[in-house]
């Protein structure tokens, strides 16, 4: 028996191009984990509201494949974060997690992703934004997804300008004893114009339940 039968969330896989993008398993879990420890962003930014990048490279790589786990442990139709690998020619060189909270009645998704440094200025996060975003509007029927990113995280700003997002507002977040602001980021489905190129979206069927 496959580990896609008895939870068809691992048959699931979303392609754009040369990009895949599916829940990992265990050896390309612990190869996520490496990537994370060797840095996902340079040492003068601090991009994250969860300061998970800020400890050394053993407790960057302990937070992939907690929330790996976790995700997977406390997944609920209502309530369920979607971790996706994101590989290239078969590399992992990141991750995106697609998330929904009572999805058949909010229809409102969120992202949350990384790269690993060197994979960085090549196109491949706004790549897999539109490949979730595909997952998420013509497939699962979202109205809308959100985005909370820093003023100064140019490159996450970018890749939601690209893709459709209009401002949405502002929202206040604490990190340690700071009070940090973010802007709030939405794209509605009426905006969201598709994916830049072809996304194909395999396995579905066998876990729709899964999605609420």
């Amino acid at each position: 028996m496959s580990l896609a039968h008895v939870w068809p969330l691992f048959g699931l896989e979303v392609t754009v191009g040369d990009l895949s993008l599916r829940l990992p398993r265990d050896e390309e879990v612990a190869a996520l984990a490496r990537l994370a420890g060797d840095g996902v962003h340079r040492p003068d930014e601090r991009p994250f509201l969860t300061p998970w990048t800020e400890g050394g490279p053993e407790a960057r790589a302990r937070f992939v494949l907690r929330e790996h786990w976790s995700a997977l442990a406390s997944w609920e139709p209502y309530d369920w974060r979607l971790g996706l690998a994101v590989f290239v020619d078969g590399e992992p060189v990141g991750s995106i997690t697609l998330r929904a909270r009572d999805l058949a009645v909010l229809g409102e998704v969120s992202t949350f992703s990384w790269l690993g440094l060197a994979h960085h200025g090549r196109g491949i996060g706004t790549r897999a934004r539109a490949g979730v975003l595909s997952l998420a509007f013509d497939h699962l029927g979202a109205r809308s997804a959100t985005s909370e990113v820093f003023p100064d995280n140019h490159a996450s700003q970018g890749v939601s300008r690209r893709l459709g997002y209009e401002p949405d507002g502002v929202s206040w977040g604490v990190r340690g004893d700071e009070a940090l602001l973010s802007d709030r980021l939405r794209l509605t489905r009426e905006r969201w114009a598709g994916a830049p190129e072809p996304v194909e979206v395999r396995g579905l069927d066998a876990c729709r339940s899964y999605f609420g």
